[in-house]
This record gives structure tokens, sequence and C-alpha cells, in this order.
């Protein structure tokens, strides 16, 4: 026995007529988000009173610890340890920074 398939009626639109208004998505750009905090990757980052190697010892950073970043100079950066408040210079070589990949 064979049964009825029953498909929808469609109906043809005249060139006149319209396309009908699709709603667009809400974008959001990842631009837009705040930058992603700098972390220590290498076991531990001294924290100096100039940007030079030869300068005084403030504190270390140990691996995985964030901070905040206020300038760079070359490749040091002028940070804040967010846990001790210690403000200081470290070395650009051992740090990175997370980045997004913002697909459009």
């Amino acid at each position: 026995m064979l049964g009825a398939l029953a498909l929808p009626v469609l109906s043809a639109t005249t060139a006149s007529a319209a396309p009908a208004a699709v709603p667009a998505p809400l974008a959001s750009s990842c631009y837009d988000l705040p930058p992603l905090p700098y972390e220590v990757h290498t076991a531990a980052v001294t924290i100096r009173s100039k940007a030079t190697t030869k300068s005084t010892a403030l504190g270390v950073l140990y691996k995985s610890h964030k901070f905040t970043v206020h300038k760079k100079s070359g490749n040091w950066l002028y940070i804040t340890d967010k846990t001790t408040g210690v403000k200081g210079w470290v070395s650009g070589t051992y740090v990175y920074r997370d980045v997004r990949m913002c697909l459009s």
C-alpha cells in the first residue's frame, strides 16, 4: 500500500514583491572586549626598579601570576603586581598576553 505524501503548497511571488526583511544577527566584535591579562610563562621573573637587569630587584612574579601593565619601553613592561601592589619593570621575554581570535 502506498501512502500519500503531503507537500506544502508554495505560492509564487511577483517581481514587484519586496523581499521580507530578515533581522540582522546581534554582532559583537571581540575587539570591543577588554584586553586579556598578562601572565608569567617561566618559573619566575624579577620585578626591577628600572628597565635593566642591573637595577635593584623589588620583587618576584611566579609562573601563571597575573599583573597589570601600565607602559612599555623596548622589551620591558612597567607593571603593578595585583597581589602585593609592587610597581616596577619586568622583561617582556618572560611574560605573555593571551590573545583572542576574532572570527567575522
